[in-house]
């Protein structure tokens, strides 16, 4: 195993900075290998997913490369504290919440319209915490920047704010029930409260986890109101809104909905073009634009999808010792490029509503109040976010100007109406098939 990896490791220095050379493949290290996987030491979970997340792939391009065939990475977690032996029962020290991802800043997080709204929020509580939006609530689908922005925010009090690392805590809703039950099975629970309730900062990322989860939601209720009541900042996470995550306490709910709430929308074109030139820019590769292009407009809307594809990329240019090019991408990503399909607008969707209901298209896009206008309007609003990438300050533009609370409004107001009127759900469902059909 070591003659394999010292024959990889020259190969990934070539195609990642040294920067990322250094802090993430230095430290790992290859225990074994047999029966096609591959089993690497690192150092903790944290290490491993980022692993898994930003260089996988071009671990296993490189392994299958040198033993010329398909392989399975193991990962194996390195104990980072001894344990102590006390009364027959292991117990670890804690663990650390206030490790931040270096490369998650905000100089680093690539803004469009989909995401400025959400940007610009946790710079002003990274700017100014405990006092502009709190409690702020980030939500949005998988791989589209929320995990950034946390970091982001940690990176940035740290560094700019000069707030003790010690005194911010960012931690997973999966960790956090773990730390639960851990501190409930070893009657270890007035450590548990002391521990996040003393913290300025409390991030968390995916707060939908402790669904359904009811002594978990107890505790982070009263871990939300000693914070709160003592203005100490919060940040959550999540991929839905706070009232469509389903078996979630009402008085958690409503909490979120104290604050802010920031959606991060799917990504348009330009933006996901623009992430993958600050990666490529990042890894000093040289990236073609058309390349840029074509792999933006043939990967789903997930920034680590975008990325890996890239990574992807770069190490079949590297192993064959040529340049990037269209071909080249065609190449790699040839099982991963999916059939093109037909591209919806908001102004095609405003023509089917109006027509659907028979009501001018400037009416639409006005102001006029009246309720056999303003459901179609709202009624387009939602479509436009479904079906389009679009962000809510793109979609108000379409309506003659709204602004991003009413988009919302809209919005969530025929999401809530179609669970109860089956009328309203049969018309929206109706005029959705027609878009897709036009």
């Amino acid at each position: 195993m070591d003659d394999i990896f010292s024959l990889i490791k020259p190969k990934i220095a070539s195609i990642i900075n040294e920067d990322s050379y250094k802090t993430w493949i230095e430290p790992i290290q290859f225990a074994d290998y047999r029966d096609g996987k591959c089993f690497i030491v690192v150092p903790n979970t944290f290490f491993r997913d980022w692993i898994i997340e930003n260089f996988e792939q071009i671990l296993t391009t490189l392994i299958k490369d040198v033993t010329k065939s398909d392989t399975k990475i193991e990962y194996i977690l390195k104990k980072e504290e001894k344990a102590e032996e006390k009364k027959g029962v292991v117990v670890k020290k804690p663990l650390k919440y206030n490790i931040f991802n270096p490369r998650y800043t905000f100089e680093n997080f690539v803004v469009g319209a989909s995401n400025q709204f959400a940007n610009a929020a946790c710079l002003a509580v990274a700017t100014n915490p405990g006092k502009t939006y709190n409690p702020l609530f980030i939500y949005g689908g998988v791989g589209l920047g929320k995990t950034h922005l946390l970091n982001a925010i940690g990176n940035f009090l740290i560094k700019h704010n000069n707030t003790s690392a010690d005194r911010i805590c960012y931690i997973t809703a999966e960790v956090f029930t773990n730390e639960l039950i851990n501190s409930l099975r070893y009657e270890k629970m007035e450590d548990f409260r002391n521990r996040f309730r003393k913290m300025d900062i409390l991030l968390i990322d995916d707060i939908q986890f402790i669904a359904g989860k009811e002594r978990t939601q107890a505790e982070f209720f009263h871990t939300f109101n000693a914070l709160y009541d003592n203005m100490k900042q919060i940040v959550v996470t999540s991929d839905k809104f706070p009232r469509d995550i389903e078996n979630f306490e009402e008085r958690l709910r409503s909490r979120f909905e104290w604050g802010l709430i920031a959606d991060i929308q799917s990504l348009d074109l330009e933006t996901k073009v623009a992430i993958l030139n600050k990666k490529a820019e990042y890894e000093n590769v040289e990236l073609p634009l058309d390349v840029a292009f074509f792999i933006a407009s043939n990967v789903d809307d997930n920034v680590r999808s975008l990325e890996g594809s890239l990574t992807r990329i770069v190490a079949f240019s590297s192993l064959k010792g040529t340049t990037i090019t269209i071909d080249l991408a065609r190449e790699v990503m040839g099982h991963l490029i999916k059939e093109k399909k037909k591209e919806i607008t908001i102004d095609l969707i405003i023509e089917e509503v109006s027509s659907y209901f028979s009501i001018k298209i400037s009416d639409i896009k006005s102001n006029k109040r009246v309720r056999s206008i303003l459901t179609p309007r709202q009624v387009a609003m939602y479509l436009s976010r479904k079906l389009t990438d679009s962000s809510l300050v793109g979609i108000g533009e379409k309506f003659g100007g709204k602004d991003h609370a009413t988009i919302l409004h809209s919005i969530k107001k025929i999401e809530d109406e179609q669970k109860i009127k089956k009328d309203l759900k049969r018309a929206v469902e109706n005029i959705e098939s027609r878009i897709k059909s036009t």
